[in-house]
């Protein structure tokens, strides 16, 4: 049994596996760094503060979103960890979606997938055959910000959720 862990050991010093990291000129490298989200989330005022961060040899993107809102118990209203990254072979991007407003055992419908289009990068979240949820990230060069919306989508019928905007911080 030593013998056969030594030569796999050896194996991998050998040949070092290579991870896959998110191309610098990707859509995710504008979104790194710390940001300041202001808008309109359920028809309510709010201001976020959010991080985007490298992880894993920059094979995915964390996002860190925070509301400025508490609880009466001082926790923040809302809170979100969100990772994102691409496929390598199909150019897809996809994202995990962990929030406080429910925990789940990683179901389908916390997972979006999108891909590319110009600036733009939608997520489509899929909760049943007729519902889903988009949120779709829109880059404005002119002002090196996001526009960020979010809309409920009931049997092909879109209705806004939120329309808010990150600035640098």
């Amino acid at each position: 049994m030593r013998v056969l862990l030594r030569a796999l050991l050896l194996v991998l010093l050998a040949s070092p596996l290579r991870a896959q990291s998110l191309p610098p000129d990707s859509v995710l490298a504008r979104l790194a760094g710390r940001w300041v989200l202001r808008g309109t989330i359920a028809r309510r005022p709010t201001v976020h503060d959010v991080t985007f961060s490298w992880m894993l040899n920059r094979g995915y993107l964390q996002m860190h979103e925070v509301s400025r809102e508490r609880t009466a118990a001082g926790a923040p209203a809302y809170e979100a960890v969100v990772t994102f990254t691409r496929d390598p072979k199909t150019g897809e991007f996809a994202c995990l979606w962990l929030d406080n407003t429910g925990v789940s055992a990683f179901e389908d419908a916390g997972i979006g997938r999108g891909m590319v289009a110009g600036d733009s990068l939608p997520f489509l979240f899929r909760y049943t055959a007729t519902t889903s949820f988009h949120t779709t990230f829109v880059y404005d060069r002119a002002h090196r910000s996001w526009a960020w919306h979010m809309d409920n989508d009931s049997a092909g019928v879109r209705r806004p959720f939120a329309r808010v905007t990150l600035t640098r911080r």
